[in-house]
């Protein structure tokens, strides 16, 4: 068993994007989840995880109940040990300086030699009080969580700031959530991510930086050029990627050969793309190119629907009906606030 550290303010979001790096993630208090297994290359590429470990045990969330843990514990490690505790948003109360002495000194009791500079592992011990956050169905929690650090996400995003890449358009959809979303979708390396209104490249960018192939497509030159530069910037010119100018409504991507209502929604079909990503254009009165705003959506979910098993659409309201309407079912969705004006609404998409 693995107990993850969720970043971000909704749990439920930061939950269902650990998925595509663990099984059966459950939310176990804020900020907090469990989860039976883990992809550790995986758990680096997360956006909304901080931190799996594996979970020596759980107590109350006190000081005294987390040392009668460690104390009570079978610990199967060799070499030098560090303490680091983190009261998850502050919602324990915790004095983690004096955690960190306590299960110190039960450490040393034990045999085991202190090193905070550089250590052979590294016991993490969270605490957490009160409900997570997003639309969760979890009771309360009153936990503290003892585990074994097993790996942890890379926190680059500040290098990839939208105005610092070669081609910028404001409104570019931030790096952190972008790797969320393609993560969700499913990229990894040896899988394909689709984003046909790719704009100035940002999704596609963090698809290519966990290893996926990356195909885009959008209506403007200025934006494929615009997109091609920043994927240069971030993947090199010899990545594995490819942008070109095209409808969202008609994508120049060949489909399945036996594409068909049926062959849509089985299992065994051959998919030319593992999953499909966009951000679609905002406003309930936009006019864009050929296309009002409701057949430009309708039109590249349908694509979407065409080319992939699984699509991750954000947009400024829902769209659940007209996803349903084209065939597809709502496997989750999530509202995420940006600022007073703006929520994006995320429908994932199977």
């Amino acid at each position: 068993m693995y107990v993850l550290e969720l970043g971000g303010e909704d749990d439920a979001f930061a939950a269902r994007e650990a998925a595509s790096a663990a099984a059966d993630v459950s939310i176990v208090g804020p900020g907090l989840a469990t989860a039976t297994a883990i992809n550790r290359d995986r758990v680096r590429t997360l956006a909304y995880t901080h931190r799996a470990s594996e979970m020596i045990g759980r107590a109350d969330a006190t000081v005294d109940g987390a040392r009668a843990l460690l104390s009570a514990s079978t610990l199967d490690r060799q070499g030098t040990v560090a303490v680091r505790a983190r009261d998850v948003r502050g919602s324990a109360d915790i004095d983690t300086q004096a955690v960190e002495r306590e299960l110190g000194d039960v450490l040393v009791d034990r045999g085991f030699t202190i090193d905070l500079d550089d250590p052979d592992h590294e016991i993490r011990a969270v605490f957490a009080r009160g409900e997570p956050s997003g639309d969760v169905d979890a009771d309360p929690a009153d936990t503290s969580i003892l585990g074994w650090l097993a790996a942890e996400s890379r926190r680059d995003y500040g290098e990839r700031k939208p105005t610092d890449r070669a081609f910028f358009q404001p409104g570019s959809m931030d790096p952190l959530l972008a790797r969320a979303l393609v993560n969700i979708a499913g990229a990894a390396p040896g899988r394909t991510i689709l984003d046909p209104m790719c704009g100035t490249g940002g999704v596609l960018v963090e698809a290519g930086l966990v290893g996926a192939r990356v195909l885009g497509s959008d209506a403007q030159a200025r934006m494929v050029r615009g997109s091609r530069d920043n994927l240069a910037q971030f993947l090199g010119t010899d990545g594995d990627y490819g942008v070109v100018r095209g409808d969202a409504t008609r994508l120049p991507f060949a489909g399945d050969a036996t594409d068909s209502d049926e062959d849509a929604s089985s299992n065994s079909r051959s998919w030319p793309v593992d999953g499909v990503v966009f951000d679609a254009p905002y406003g309930r009165q936009s006019k864009i190119a050929a296309h009002d705003l409701d057949d430009l959506v309708a039109g590249a979910l349908a694509e979407a629907r065409r080319l992939a098993p699984r699509t991750v659409m954000v947009a400024d309201r829902s769209w659940a009906g007209t996803a349903r309407e084209v065939g597809w079912e709502i496997e989750s969705s999530f509202e995420r606030r940006v600022h007073r004006s703006l929520t994006r609404h995320v429908l994932v998409l199977e």
